[in-house]
């Protein structure tokens, strides 16, 4: 009889772990150590950790949850003998990736009513989130996302351009993204599966450019002991981004018109010519038509690689894509500091808008960057700021500025909440937590147009 009921127990088990493993969320039952006692299949998926690793282990260690320090659902669960449904928070696999799930929790009792666990189920949010933030974030093309209607144009160009071999000269000031650019055109491309080289002109004298774009081969200079290929040659039938290109000499300017004319170069040392495939991209902060116009950039070179051009606008004239792009940042740099900041206070977002970013995106980034070491546990505040960009707004008297960005902020807020709801004020002010009463003054005073007929199919 006692192998008969062991069997049966065996037989429970089996059946209990199939159903487990047929269930597409993720499910793991602790005892009162917090120690894993089961883990089905989809847990497994989730996690990235296999069940044999996850089983025997502190749930924490396994999961390192948002919630697991100072807010476990399943702890709460267990202490006040009440589920949890739909908790959304983040997990992070082993390769330190963020994972948002959404957990529900439950107790577990022995045949006396005792507890003796809990159980968590965790559904994947990943696509769920992805797709919300392809909505939010308007127009994407690769690592690049805007909602300035000028980036608009540029991305819609991008395609086309990928298209094609032509030479691209992409001009904007320092920060701008012109390599994201360039790697979008790249990624979008044929060439797609060949490298990507880029070379930063501005940064080499002469000899050691020559040698870094072309190559040379042993004993071409005192230390050269070895040959060594140029970018050109690495990046064969890729892409190479020459970028800075209006700082280099005449004298590296003829030899790039040559490799553009036809093809070809000399490695230094070398009485062979190499031939190149490699589709080029310029990229400058400089004017070229002005330099060409002082001498100091030769014409027939700038028309070379003027055959198509992107203007990359400063951020200062793209300011509707600053909550944007402060979002983008701290999400990047929460992944990378294992912090949890949610965004930055009203008052700096303001004071971003106000702000000219003389050193565009990548002052941005290096701001949120600081920030990140200086802010408390939630939020972004105006003493994380760097005292350079704080001053500035103070010694050019910009506070008005700021009224006025808060002003400007709000209404996208506003708008965007009404759209969301089909101009339904109604939701739209739940959807902002405020009153309806309070939204209807924020929208007469703003200036928002709304249409003839909300999203209840009523006249305003």
């Amino acid at each position: 009889m006692a192998g008969e009921k062991k069997n049966k127990k065996s037989d429970h088990h089996i059946y209990t772990d199939a159903i487990l493993d047929s269930i597409s969320d993720g499910v793991f039952t602790v005892d009162r150590e917090w120690i894993i006692t089961s883990f089905n299949r989809a847990a497994e998926r989730i996690t990235g950790i296999p069940r044999d690793e996850a089983i025997g282990r502190l749930c924490s260690e396994v999961f390192r949850s948002s919630l697991c320090e100072g807010n476990c659902a399943l702890r709460r669960t267990i202490k006040t003998d009440k589920p949890i449904i739909g908790k959304s928070c983040y997990i992070i696999n082993p390769d330190g990736e963020k994972i948002p799930i959404s957990v529900s929790t439950a107790v577990l009792r022995d045949r006396d009513g005792n507890i003796t666990g809990g159980a968590e189920t965790f559904r994947d949010l990943s696509e769920i989130e992805e797709l919300r933030q392809e909505l939010k974030d308007g127009f994407r093309v690769g690592d690049m996302s805007s909602r300035s209607p000028v980036m608009r144009k540029i991305f819609e160009l991008i395609p086309l351009i990928a298209e094609s071999s032509s030479t691209v000269l992409i001009q904007g000031e320092s920060g701008t993204g012109k390599e994201l650019i360039a790697r979008a055109i790249h990624n979008l491309s044929s060439r797609r599966d060949k490298p990507f080289i880029a070379v930063n002109c501005g940064a080499l004298p002469d000899a050691l450019l020559e040698s870094e774009l072309f190559g040379h081969k042993a004993g071409a200079f005192t230390d050269a002991a070895k040959d060594k290929p140029g970018r050109f040659t690495m990046a064969k039938d890729g892409t190479i981004l020459l970028d800075e290109i209006g700082t280099i000499t005449n004298t590296m300017q003829v030899k790039l018109l040559r490799v553009l004319q036809e093809k070809s170069f000399d490695p230094l040392g070398s009485t062979k010519t190499e031939l190149t495939n490699a589709r080029i991209i310029a990229a400058t902060n400089i004017n070229l038509a002005e330099a060409v116009k002082d001498g100091s950039f030769r014409e027939d070179l700038y028309y070379r690689i003027n055959v198509i051009r992107i203007d990359m606008p400063p951020l200062r004239e793209r300011k509707e894509d600053l909550p944007l792009l402060t979002e983008q940042f701290i999400y990047r740099f929460n992944n990378l500091q294992r912090k949890n900041i949610k965004g930055v206070q009203p008052e700096v977002m303001s004071l971003f808008m106000a702000y000219d970013w003389p050193g565009n995106i990548r002052e941005l980034e290096n701001t949120i960057e600081r920030a990140f070491v200086l802010c408390n546990p939630d939020y972004i505040g105006f003493n994380d700021l760097p005292t350079e960009l704080t001053r500035r707004i103070k010694q050019e008297n910009r506070f008005d500025d700021i009224k006025v960005s808060k002003d400007l902020l709000e209404y996208n807020l506003i708008l965007a909440a009404l759209e969301r709801n089909g101009f339904n004020r109604t939701a739209a002010a739940r959807d902002l937590g405020i009153h309806k009463s309070t939204l209807y003054r924020k929208i007469e005073r703003l200036g928002i147009q709304l249409p003839s007929e909300d999203g209840r199919g009523l006249k305003h």
